[in-house]
């Protein structure tokens, strides 16, 4: 386990990230955490904020009761806000918040609105700083990740195979389309750090095929490596049949089942990690509780495939599971941009 020490090398990190941000001396900044939050984030963005010039304060709520019959992990749709409008409204007159909840803002009910006041919002995945410094994002990161978001909008058919079996067919027709390189300075916007990934939510029924997750592949809810093969088949944007000998599928298997909700067998998104500085063998590196695995998602060159919630097909649940596979082939509209695991050079 690393120690929860400050250092001053992790001050400047966020100070970077901060700056990139657009914060300056005098801005007003929320930092929004629970009492479950790694406290020592909170305290590194409380400390930048000061080395900045900003004028911070804090929120902090009581980390809720888990509703659910089995543990929640890595949803990026926080629950810790319960909509209390006090708070929502404090983060409102906020131009810039650091999120420091455990499962952040992305995907959260009220986030809507405070976006809506034109507050910019920077979700600080729940790791270790550690990992964080070493992710503090490169310029160069940002035009690449929004070329392939451009495509990505404009695409009509996104195809995914690879040797292992994975024969994937999605129709990219109106699927809302994020890209993500680390920080965000236009007012309005959510960014997390680490970025680096474009994910896509297609519409309803738009995702048909078989995924196969190869000995390897990664299920970050469970922060695991996979040791044996999953086979999914989806019809209509929902796993029909998930297949595998061994804990792998029957873990997968049991956590679905478990939420007794169909949605959580439906497809959340899908894209691909462009950050040349994420390790793919970076979750073997930290104990558990020191790693949300969102480098992992970033890795340049896997396929991120998740199930769960996509509110853009009219479809919500607490169930989710984040999958980056590799080795994957993916052709946009017969262009080839991911190459047997490798990020091809398209994106300039």
């Amino acid at each position: 386990m690393l120690a929860d020490r400050i250092e001053a090398k992790w001050i400047d990190a966020f100070c970077e990230v901060f700056a990139r941000c657009a914060v300056k001396p005098g801005d007003t900044a929320a930092i929004l955490s629970e009492t479950q939050s790694r406290a020592l984030n909170v305290h590194l963005a409380e400390l930048a904020l000061a080395r900045l010039g900003a004028r911070a304060f804090h929120l902090v709520v009581p980390t809720p009761r888990n509703r659910h019959s089995v543990p929640v992990r890595s949803t990026g749709a926080s629950e810790a806000i319960g909509g209390l409008k006090p708070v929502i409204g404090a983060l409102t007159q906020a131009g810039f918040i650091v999120d420091c909840t455990i499962e952040g803002l992305m995907h959260a009910p009220e986030t809507p609105a405070i976006l809506k006041s034109g507050a910019r919002i920077l979700v600080v995945s729940n790791e270790h700083p550690e990992a964080l410094e070493r992710m503090v994002p490169d310029p160069a990161l940002e035009q690449r990740v929004r070329a392939a978001a451009k495509m990505l909008r404009g695409a009509k058919r996104m195809t995914v195979t690879s040797k292992a079996g994975t024969d994937l067919d999605v129709n990219m027709e109106g699927a809302p389309t994020v890209g993500i390189w680390g920080w965000t300075e236009k007012p309005g916007t959510l960014a997390h750090w680490p970025g680096g990934i474009v994910v896509s939510f297609p519409k309803a029924g738009s995702v048909n095929g078989r995924l196969v997750m190869a000995a390897g592949d990664i299920n970050l809810t469970f922060k695991r490596y996979l040791t044996s093969a999953v086979t999914m088949t989806l019809k209509d944007d929902y796993v029909v049949a998930l297949d595998g000998e061994g804990a792998d599928a029957e873990m997968m298997q049991r956590y679905l089942a478990a939420w007794g909700d169909r949605e959580a067998y439906a497809v959340s998104h899908v894209g691909f990690g462009m950050n040349p500085n994420a390790r793919y063998e970076a979750l073997s590196m930290y104990d558990q509780r020191d790693t949300n695995g969102t480098e992992i998602r970033a890795v340049a060159g896997n396929f991120l495939f998740s199930t769960g919630a996509n509110e853009f097909a009219g479809r919500y649940t607490a169930g989710h599971f984040d999958l980056p596979v590799m080795g994957t082939t993916i052709a946009v509209d017969g262009t080839t941009v991911i190459r047997d695991g490798q990020l091809q050079d398209v994106f300039g």
